[in-house]
């Protein structure tokens, strides 16, 4: 078994997590620097540079990506493990149908922060009642090939028998928990090596079976949750994340492409 603190312990440590700042950070609320990337399918890697495709382009603007955010919604299991609330999408979706996610999606604009898109996201989807979570800490925001900025957002069930789940069909198929410190262990873990723009990286997969199903944790949400895992317990994982290190300008000028 692995013991966690008392959530009350826990919730202020995170608490004082502070996300280090990427480089040349400036006044806009940070985080767009340097940040992790993701393509159309969830995979993540480190963001590459966007490629200007027109030397003869206007004046710059400035970069500001769409804002998403996600919920890492954490209880204590009945052997007293930490644990993660995670979801298998619909079938019926046009984009990461069948796969593993956690609960969120896009900012909306009466969202007053990340957490407010994590947990209202989470009630929409899962019939999670924000008063239910306490939110713990913010961790760094993963941006999406499409320019989508995906934060992170720990939040602690400490009643987990007072939430009723109420899944919305045409989004969710199953919901089910796994222990989160499984995100640090090499056991049932697997890792695809790629090479993008001369960096290579790391996809990772963990395989996971509760109530005789079996799933498959990999890409964006396998990423998020080894950085979860790992300020969590405050420990690196027992593998190799091998993250390449690519900067995103704060600039974009005319008609620009992620390859």
């Amino acid at each position: 078994m692995d013991s966690v603190p008392g959530l009350g312990e826990l919730i202020q440590r995170l608490r004082l997590y502070k996300a280090p700042p990427p480089p040349d950070d400036d006044d806009d609320g940070g985080g767009e620097g340097m940040e992790e990337d993701v393509d159309e399918r969830g995979k993540v890697f480190t963001s590459a540079a966007i490629a200007d495709s027109s030397s003869s382009s206007p004046r710059p603007q400035r970069f500001r990506p769409k804002r998403a955010a996600v919920l890492i919604c954490l209880f204590v299991g009945d052997c007293g493990e930490l644990r993660v609330i995670l979801t298998k999408r619909s079938r019926n979706l046009s984009t990461h149908s069948g796969e593993v996610s956690l609960p969120g999606g896009k900012a909306e604009d009466g969202d007053k922060d990340d957490a407010g898109t994590a947990t209202r996201e989470a009630k929409e989807e899962i019939g999670l009642d924000p008063s239910l979570v306490t939110i713990a800490a913010v961790l760094e925001p993963f941006l999406s090939k499409h320019l989508l900025r995906v934060v992170p957002v720990v939040g602690i069930l400490s009643d987990k028998h007072a939430f009723q789940p109420r899944l919305n069909a045409s989004e969710v198929e199953i919901l089910f928990d796994a222990p989160l410190k499984m995100f640090l262990k090499d056991k049932n873990h697997r890792s695809e090596e790629r090479e993008w723009m001369g960096e290579k990286f790391l996809i990772h997969y963990f395989n996971f079976e509760t109530e005789k199903k079996q799933f498959v944790i990999w890409g964006l949400t396998a990423g998020i949750l080894i950085h979860a895992a790992s300020v969590v317990y405050q420990q690196p994982p027992s593998f190799t994340e091998q993250r390449p290190k690519y900067r995103i300008p704060r600039y974009i000028k005319g008609n620009c492409t992620m390859p």
